[in-house]
């Protein structure tokens, strides 16, 4: 199996969480959507959009790869620190405040992915 279960879920959730905020950075880019050739070529050079592709097809190369060699009952609880990392990324960001409620959420999840993971 080589490697620990627990470096490949994070890196595949922070690429997961990193395509998201990478997809709300390329629509903030756009002022209004059109059938129009400049539309079409402003979202072919937005770099946003490249980096959110870079992100999601590094996050599913990765998870093939966990799918492969861990067992499912033990990658796919671990996906969930995709929220994890999604809520960092909503505060650090976009500065959006963060409830109690969430953090005691978050800090669920991650005593969860920690239980199954050991």
């Amino acid at each position: 199996m080589g490697l620990s279960l627990m470096p490949w879920a994070v890196t595949q959730a922070a690429l997961l969480a990193g395509g998201q905020v990478c997809v709300k950075l390329a629509l903030a880019d756009i002022d209004r959507f059109s059938l129009s050739w400049s539309f079409v070529v402003s979202q072919l050079t937005n770099w946003w959009w490249l980096a959110c592709g870079f992100c999601f097809c590094g996050s599913g190369l990765l998870w093939a790869y966990i799918l492969r060699h861990y067992p499912f009952s033990t990658a796919y609880p671990l996906s969930s620190l995709a929220y994890v990392f999604g809520v960092l990324a909503a505060w650090l960001f976009f500065g959006e405040k963060i409830s109690v409620n969430v953090v005691i959420g978050i800090l669920l999840i991650m005593a969860g992915c920690y239980m199954v993971a050991k």
